[in-house]
C-alpha cells in the first residue's frame, strides 16, 4: 500500500517535465524549483521504483527502456488526471479535444457527414480526425477512439459495434459495356480486376459455386491502390471490376454509377464495424463516452 508521504502524481508530473523540456534546469524554471531539487525528486522517484528511468550526462538526458515505458504511461496518466479534474469542475459535461481516426471510406461517406450535429450538440468539444487505412496504434497516436472495419485482433482495447457490411463485386457500366458481364467467376480471368498493394487476411475474392464450396479469385490487375476510396475511384472510372464493402459503394450503386455483377455467386460474408477505444481502469473521458454514443445513435451501416 502508498504511503501517504508519497506524493506520486507529483513525482511523476515532475518527471514528466524533465522528459519533455529535456533538462533538469528547463522542468526547474517551469517548476519554480532549483535545478538540484528537481533532480532530488527524479532519483527519489527512482529509488522507490528500484530502476533507473534516466541516464544523466553532461550533455543530454537518455531514457532508459524503463524509462521510455514509464514516461509514456504517465503522459496518458497525467492526461486522465486532468480530464476527471476539468470534468468534475464543469459538471462532467463533455469538453477537450477529441482525436479520432478511420478509415478513409468510413471517415468519408459516414463520420465526416456526422461532425457537425456532433460538435453542435457538445460545443464544449473540439475534435481532430484523421483518415487512414493503416491501422494505428491508438497509445502510439494518442487517438481517443479508431474506426475498424473488419475482424477485431486480440488486444486490450475496448469496442463498440456500429454495424456490419457484406462485400459486393461492382464495375461501371462503361466498363461492362466495353468488356461484357462475367457470367460466372472463372470468367474473371478475362476481366482486369482491382487489388491493393498491402497484405489482406484474405488473398482472394470468395464467391460460392454452384456445389456451395466457396473459391477464391485472386485480384490480379493493372493497378493496385492502397485504400478503397482510390479503388473506387478507379471503378468509376472504368478502369476495371473492384469489390469492395457495400456500405462504401451504396450511394453509386442507387445512382447507377457502378453496377453489382457475379451476385448469384455472393458467398454474403460480412465485415463488422466497430470503434475501439482505450478504456483502462474503467475511467472513460465524457467527450469520448458522448462520441461513443452518438456513434452508436447515428450510425446506419
Amino acid at each position: 500500500m502508498a504511503r501517504l508521504d508519497v506524493n506520486r502524481s507529483g513525482e511523476m508530473e515532475v518527471f514528466s517535465r524533465v522528459v519533455e523540456l529535456g533538462g533538469f534546469s528547463a522542468a526547474a524554471r517551469d517548476f519554480r524549483m532549483t535545478p538540484s531539487a528537481v533532480s532530488k525528486l527524479v532519483a527519489r522517484l527512482e529509488r522507490r521504483l528500484g530502476v533507473r528511468l534516466i541516464n544523466r550526462s553532461t550533455r543530454k538526458l537518455q531514457l532508459t527502456p524503463e524509462g521510455v515505458a514509464f514516461h509514456d504511461r504517465a503522459a496518458r496518466i497525467l492526461s486522465e488526471m486532468d480530464t476527471a479534474e476539468r470534468e468534475a469542475a464543469s459538471g462532467a459535461s463533455p469538453r477537450g479535444r477529441l482525436r479520432v481516426n478511420s478509415n478513409i471510406a468510413f471517415g468519408l461517406h459516414y463520420l465526416l457527414p456526422l461532425v457537425p450535429d456532433f460538435l453542435a450538440r457538445h460545443p464544449g468539444v473540439s475534435i481532430d480526425v484523421a483518415l487512414t487505412d493503416a491501422v494505428v496504434d491508438l497509445l502510439e497516436e494518442r487517438a481517443d477512439v479508431a474506426i475498424r472495419v473488419g475482424p477485431l485482433r486480440e488486444s486490450r482495447l475496448l469496442a463498440r459495434k456500429l454495424g456490419e457490411s457484406r462485400s459486393v463485386v461492382v464495375a461501371s457500366p462503361a466498363y461492362l459495356e466495353r468488356h461484357g458481364e462475367p457470367p460466372t467467376p472463372a470468367d474473371l480471368a478475362k476481366h482486369n480486376r482491382l487489388g491493393f498493394c498491402f497484405t489482406r487476411l484474405i488473398e482472394g475474392w470468395p464467391f460460392r459455386d454452384e456445389a456451395g464450396e466457396v473459391i477464391y479469385v485472386p485480384p490480379l490487375g493493372n493497378a493496385l491502390v492502397s485504400d478503397g476510396e482510390a479503388m473506387r475511384a478507379l471503378a468509376l472510372a472504368g478502369l476495371g471490376i473492384a469489390r469492395l464493402g457495400e456500405f462504401h459503394l451504396r450511394q453509386d450503386i442507387e445512382a447507377g454509377r457502378l453496377v453489382p455483377v457475379l451476385e448469384e455467386f455472393n458467398p454474403g460474408d460480412t465485415d463488422p464495424i466497430h470503434a475501439i477505444f482505450v478504456g483502462q481502469g474503467g475511467h472513460l473521458p465524457s467527450r469520448v463516452r458522448a462520441f461513443l454514443d452518438f456513434l452508436v445513435e447515428r450510425v446506419r451501416v
